[in-house]
């Protein structure tokens, strides 16, 4: 499948997200179980916060 159509796809997605999990470096998050994007998670709130963009490549976390 090509990028430009896994792009859209995931745009285009309804989103069921998982439990929220802790990852590495303490951050928390939660994954779309449909197309697979991770969203950082404020625990405190209990809310979504943005999508999850790894520091070193400015990519979207796929899990």
């Amino acid at each position: 499948m090509s990028a430009l159509l896994k792009q859209i796809l995931r745009w285009l997605c309804p989103h069921r997200f998982s439990w929220p999990h802790s990852g590495i470096d303490g951050q928390d998050y939660q994954v779309c179980l449909l197309c697979g994007t991770a969203f950082e998670y404020d625990v405190s709130t209990m809310r979504r916060t943005g999508r999850l963009v790894l520091p070193h490549t400015r990519k979207m976390l796929r899990l």
